[in-house]
């Protein structure tokens, strides 16, 4: 495999259409009344995964850079896990107060009610996109053109299968790619920010890269020069990842520069989560990675670029994703809008060196692993972690899993070696009945999956995954059902599936099921109903064969299969307007299964 781009033509495709455009430029552009802003994030880089913080293996020039230049955060905190990160960082609240409490079955979906920061920013004359991974929503308007991004063009759901010539969609529409997903994804935000555009309105960019969130694929050149060191295929590829997202990280501080944006853009630089593939080899002397709430699972780097008004320092404080919210708003002069009551706070006297009279804060997280657990949990002030976490490998349901407290002295034990909970009871009883006292304030709305919106005009057809199903008698095809797996086992006719849905406008809608079938099991009859509506056709075959993907790693080959679903249209379904069920069920069963169910497809026709 060749990426679409080498180092050098990543840079000199920059250049070059950078002096395109100021060349048929007539005038230098007017600076704009209010600054633009970059905001990129990486998906599952730990704090160890850049050379900058000592990484032995992997070089990350230009992320380096950028950080020297930059007001660096030294102790910045997130969740454990993506779409809780990035719904706290769209929109300045704690995760649970969003309605997000999972990564998956739509629980990673933030309430549509909730003002992000595309929304604030788009109400102060911005122009707003978003590219690449979205996750915290799957229909509209819990998509990004639903929360305040004029522009899309990446993926709804937690992860991609393909990171070669991937299908994206731009808004709602499916869009064939070239190439690297992560080249591609920075040519679009590229595309967005070129000062041909428009020149008269700032921008908000929204950058948030898959990689080097598994699978595993990346370029020839980028594996093979970390699998001569003797790495592990997955910590191979995943450095390689870090390296191709350094690159176009550079990519797009050299267009900035040469379009002359740069001092009037702030760029913000920082990761979702702890480490994952890397964690085991390098991970900056912290104790866990991604899915603990320990440090190496929620400290991640923080850099802010601002030439024209920020000076580079470093900033010890405590600091955590719910914080940029208010402070980019501030930075840019722009009034937040009417909304919910925000968790974080402004850090611009930290940003500008006034952190003499900074109070003293204490940051929370909790991992969610169901609709009622309060553990895994963490408090984190400037010196102590307090920390309750699952006993064994994975957390469970019931709280009756979770370990006693455990406190760690974060200035004299940074590694979390020694648990201080025995010596300082008072302090253990401090930060635990604070943690509390915060779970039942953030929790009080409940923790729900919210039924799946039908009917909207920005979203014709709409599509409902197997992750988002419930069911009985069938199982995952890959464990636990994250984005892309597909529902499987469906050996008893007795089981069906079902989806929770909330039509917006009643009418005829066609329906369409996305499916494998081997021909000697095809010939099921099924019903496809919601409310006092039904249809009944007869399942084909479809054999639905795997594609092959350039995983590096055999798990990636287990986990992430990819088929080529069949199709099939079973008529026309009434929905009425409102909350309703849809369900597919079974009626016969000749072979010895009924079908493989990916998707379904609802298309209102009147």
């Amino acid at each position: 495999m060749a990426t679409t781009f080498s180092r050098l033509a990543l840079r000199l495709t920059s250049v070059a259409a950078a002096l395109l455009f100021c060349a048929a430029a007539a005038a230098p552009a007017a600076e704009p009344q209010k600054p633009n802003v970059l905001l990129i994030i990486t998906d599952d880089q730990g704090y160890g995964d850049f050379s900058l913080h000592g990484n032995p293996h992997l070089k990350t020039p230009h992320v380096d850079k950028l950080a020297g230049e930059s007001v660096r955060f030294e102790r910045f905190y997130v969740n454990a896990f993506c779409a809780p990160t990035r719904a706290a960082l769209l929109t300045g609240r704690y995760p649970l107060r969003c309605g997000v409490w999972g990564v998956t079955h739509n629980k990673e979906a933030m309430r549509p009610d909730e003002v992000t920061l595309a929304e604030a920013f788009r109400a102060a004359g911005y122009r707003t996109g978003c590219f690449g991974k979205w996750h915290n929503g799957e229909q509209f308007p819990y998509t990004p053109t639903g929360q305040g991004f004029d522009e899309f063009f990446g993926f709804h759901n937690g992860h991609i299968n393909n990171y070669f010539d991937a299908k994206l969609l731009r808004g709602s529409t499916p869009e064939p790619t070239r190439g690297y997903i992560t080249d591609a994804l920075a040519g679009e935000a590229l595309r967005f920010i070129e000062p041909h555009r428009n020149r008269e309105r700032p921008f908000f960019c929204y950058v948030a890269f898959n990689a080097p969130h598994s699978p595993f694929q990346v370029p020839d050149r980028d594996f093979d020069k970390f699998k001569a060191k003797g790495l592990a295929d997955n910590v191979a590829a995943f450095y390689g990842m870090c390296e191709n997202v350094d690159e176009n990280v550079g990519r797009m501080l050299l267009a900035l520069d040469t379009w002359d944006l740069a001092r009037d853009t702030i760029v913000v630089f920082m990761t979702d989560n702890g480490g994952t593939a890397g964690a085991s080899v390098y991970n900056a002397g912290m104790r866990g990675g991604k899915g603990t709430v320990h440090e190496g699972g929620c400290r991640v780097p923080l850099f802010i670029h601002w030439p024209k008004k920020l000076e580079p320092r470093v900033v010890t404080r405590i600091a955590a994703h719910i914080d940029l919210y208010p402070t980019l708003l501030d930075l840019c002069g722009v009034t937040p809008p009417k909304g919910p009551p925000l968790d974080g706070v402004n850090l611009r006297p930290l940003l500008e060196g006034r952190d003499s009279n900074w109070p003293e804060r204490t940051l929370f997280v909790h991992h969610p692993t169901s609709d009622s657990n309060r553990y895994p949990g963490a408090v984190r002030t400037e010196r102590y972690r307090l920390v309750r976490e699952p006993r064994g490998r994975a957390a469970r349901a019931g709280d009756d899993a979770a370990t006693a407290w455990q406190l760690y002295d974060m200035q004299s034990d940074p590694g979390e070696t020694k648990d201080l909970a025995a010596e300082h009871r008072d302090v253990v009883e401090k930060l635990s009945r604070s943690y509390e006292e915060w779970f039942d304030d953030v929790a009080r709305t409940g923790r729900r999956r919210f039924p799946l919106p039908v009917g909207h005009a920005e979203e014709n057809p709409v599509t409902l995954f197997a992750p988002q199903a419930y069911f009985s008698g069938l199982r995952f095809a890959a464990g636990p059902g994250y984005a892309h797996d597909y529902l499987t086992g469906w050996t008893d006719a007795k089981s069906k599936l079902w989806f929770e849905i909330d039509v917006s406008q009643a009418g005829q809608y066609e329906v369409e099921l996305r499916y494998g079938c081997p021909a000697a099991d095809a010939g099921s009859q099924i019903r496809v109903a919601a409310g006092d509506a039904a249809i009944e056709t007869k399942v084909t075959a479809a054999e639905a064969p795997a594609i092959a993907r350039a995983h590096r790693e055999a798990e990636g080959h287990k986990r992430y299969v990819n088929r080529e679903w069949g199709t099939l249209k079973t008529g026309r379904l009434r929905l009425a307007a409102g909350p309703d069920r849809l369900t597919i069920e079974a009626l016969s069963m000749p072979g010895k299964q009924v079908m493989d169910f990916k998707e379904i497809v609802l298309r209102k026709v009147d």
